[in-house]
């Protein structure tokens, strides 16, 4: 499986692996639903440090996730984002509906 999933005191953190694409990421949002749903996190937190590409694919995950958490009132934390998929996220806007977690130095 490409996401790993760990639940610890009301944050729930999916760890992504691989490239997000149209078909990878039909797998991984079904991943995260599923176990999101029934957990209701106040933090769903994103991590992307190992994953060395994403299309737009990736960003409708995000924001499909940031969509599920706000019936909850929960919120989306992105970490591990490389250069480029920073860039994109940036670039589409997302930064502005979900934290991100920058690394430290």
């Amino acid at each position: 499986m490409s996401v790993q999933i760990s639940y610890k005191e009301g944050v729930m953190t999916a760890k992504l692996s691989g490239e997000i694409d149209h078909h990878s990421a039909r797998e991984m949002r079904e991943a995260i639903d599923d176990t999101a749903q029934k957990l209701k996190p106040y933090c769903l937190r994103l991590d992307f440090s190992r994953v060395p590409f994403m299309d737009s694919s990736g960003v409708g995950l995000i924001l499909g996730r940031v969509r599920m958490c706000n019936f909850w009132r929960g919120r989306v934390v992105l970490c591990g984002l490389s250069q480029n998929l920073n860039k994109m996220v940036e670039l589409s806007g997302i930064a502005s509906v979900a934290a991100i977690e920058r690394r430290a130095g």
